[in-house]
């Protein structure tokens, strides 16, 4: 039954800065439906939470998404939500930017497994 429900989710999605979702995009994930919603969202200074919220509320329930990348600086603006999604699918990846260092004391998914394998 999972394999059969990962093999319709065939695409990744980006929530990031514009040089983050510019690489992806030239990477080739980029993509736009039939009804016109895209895998991605361009955040800069002047994007509101409640949009960096919806979308990745959107992409959490789209059924043809694999893997949803989110910079870490990104995800610092909607820490609730990402520390409370758990599904595996899509997996939530948290990636650094040019401008904004990864920092894994603030990784949600790593403090889980860090936590299952009693670090």
């Amino acid at each position: 039954m999972a394999a059969a429900a990962s093999q319709e989710r065939n695409l990744l999605a980006v929530i990031g800065d514009e040089d983050t979702v510019t690489g992806m995009l030239l990477a080739g994930i980029g993509n736009v439906s039939q009804n016109q919603k895209k895998n991605f969202l361009v955040v800069d200074a002047k994007t509101h939470i409640p949009v960096i919220e919806a979308a990745f509320e959107e992409f959490t329930q789209r059924k043809d998404i694999a893997i949803l990348l989110i910079n870490q600086h990104v995800a610092e603006k909607i820490r609730p939500m990402v520390d409370k999604y758990q599904e595996p699918f899509p997996a939530l990846l948290e990636i650094p930017s040019k401008d904004h260092p990864y920092d894994p004391s603030k990784d949600s998914i790593l403090k889980r497994v860090q936590k299952l394998f009693g670090e």
